[in-house]
């Protein structure tokens, strides 16, 4: 398994695969390790939560640089990214008692009767390498902090950060085997999600990698969240603030090298205000810096892979024979490294990649919209429902218009983001279930009613 930096093409380090023997040693541990842990009192849990968050603090600009090296993010959103974990290791070191705590319910006299949420036991997770700390830790702090234990399969690019993210909470004094980065092959998802010791499974990925995960686990009757791809609208109105909604969707399409499953992705924009949004937002995508990921004033890294690039401009190239207008970007970078700019199609054809694909990268499809309810038609025009964003001054028609969009989640005025403080996912084609929050925490435990006469 080797590590590259796709800045520059050349190999960090390799790391050994693990066989069938490690995934079978590993689950004993993961086993071994949840009979003591499950009896844990929570609030030991959470203050090894919270000792985790001072982990990632203490090693911030360490961890920031691995990722950087591994999958090309600009070393400014790295350190961000590191600051993001400790902030929901933080949030469920303080709020887990509340969001586990028994519910009392209404009973005969003389009787007690409540809700008890216990953990499963080994929870496997498939992780993506665009943010290889953020989804770790989103799917980690909860489900440990339940009781649970973790074993992560992360992306095959990104070993040096399922590596280092063990090491955080070995470092915060976690047992052995409450959680362990795998360095498996894919071939052997297969085989580890059909164990018995396998409790639950939750992945972030693929729309393909997702169904074949619930596929397994459902003939294996085991819970699974999915969260998956995303074709996020970027609604922008005809009373909307246009230098607001032009410098934040810019930073929404292009934040990570575009390489975000609630990354504004479509741009459907009120015939009112088109040409002028127009206008300013492709100046404002290529006002954005290109380059060296290490550097303090670049904007955007490389894309995380060669292959991925290539795939990103196989669908720009896809979509302009069909009909779309290039207005900037849609070439490779003449440079050593898996460089993309920042790119703005119009004009988008019906069934052509920019209109019915994701598009995993720094390419922005603008939609004209004859009117708001034309702009709601276009929006819900997808299979994925991740996330959405309205742009609009009135903000009870931004709700309105939210409550209509079909998504996990809409933010009106704002770029779709994840928050510790609110559950997260999708509906259709980007998967089930919901991360962050009191509901994230609460999806890999049983609800257990007990009732005492």
């Amino acid at each position: 398994m080797d590590a590259i930096n796709p800045a520059t093409g050349r190999r960090i380090e390799s790391y050994e695969d693990a066989t069938e023997s490690d995934v079978r040693d590993a689950l004993d541990r993961a086993e071994t390790a949840y009979e003591s842990w499950r009896h844990r009192p929570l609030r030991e849990r959470e203050t090894l939560l919270a000792d985790a968050a001072d982990v990632l603090r203490e090693n911030e600009e360490r961890y920031a640089r691995l990722m950087t090296e591994e999958m090309g993010k600009p070393i400014s959103q790295a350190r961000s990214e590191v600051q993001k974990c400790a902030w929901v290791c933080d949030h469920y070191a303080e709020h887990a008692s509340a969001y586990l705590g028994d519910d009392h319910h209404p009973s005969p006299p003389g009787t007690t009767v409540k809700t008890s949420y216990e953990p499963l036991g080994t929870v496997l997770a498939v992780m993506p390498w665009n943010f290889p700390f953020w989804q770790v830790f989103r799917f980690a702090a909860p489900y440990l902090t339940a009781g649970n234990v973790g074993v992560l399969k992360h992306a095959s690019n990104v070993p040096g950060c399922a590596e280092a993210i063990e090491e955080v909470f070995r470092e915060a004094g976690y047992p052995d085997g409450v959680f362990q980065s795998l360095l498996a092959p894919s071939d052997l998802i297969d085989d580890i999600l059909r164990d018995d010791r396998v409790k639950a499974a939750t992945l972030t990925g693929s729309g393909p990698a997702g169904r074949a995960v619930a596929s397994t686990a459902g003939e294996e009757l085991k819970k699974t969240v999915l969260e998956l791809g995303g074709s996020d609208p970027f609604v922008v109105l005809d009373d909307a603030d246009l230098d607001a909604a032009v410098e934040v969707g810019a930073q929404a399409r292009n934040q990570n090298g575009g390489q975000s499953c609630i990354a504004a992705k479509r741009f459907i924009v009120h015939d009112d205000v088109y040409d002028d949004f127009l206008d300013r937002f492709v100046d404002e995508m290529e006002s954005f810096v290109v380059g060296d990921p290490t550097d303090e004033e670049t904007d955007m890294g490389p894309q995380a892979r060669e292959e991925l690039m290539e795939e990103l401009h196989g669908q720009v190239t896809a979509s302009v024979e069909a009909g779309a207008t290039l207005v900037t970007g849609g070439e490779p970078l003449n440079r050593e490294g898996a460089f993309y700019p920042p790119t703005v199609l119009t004009d988008i054809p019906e069934g052509c990649p920019a209109d019915d694909e994701e598009l995993f990268g720094p390419v922005a499809a603008v939609f004209r919209a004859e009117d708001e309810e034309a702009a709601i038609e276009t929006a819900n025009d997808t299979e994925f429902g991740l996330g959405a964003s309205v742009w609009t001054e009135d903000r009870e028609r931004g709700e309105r218009v939210a409550h209509r969009i079909e998504a996990g989640c809409t933010y009106v005025n704002q770029l779709t983001k994840s928050d510790p403080r609110v559950p997260f996912g999708g509906i259709g084609d980007s998967g089930y279930g919901r991360e962050l929050s009191e509901v994230g925490i609460t999806e890999f435990v049983n609800k257990k009613t007990i009732w005492v006469e």
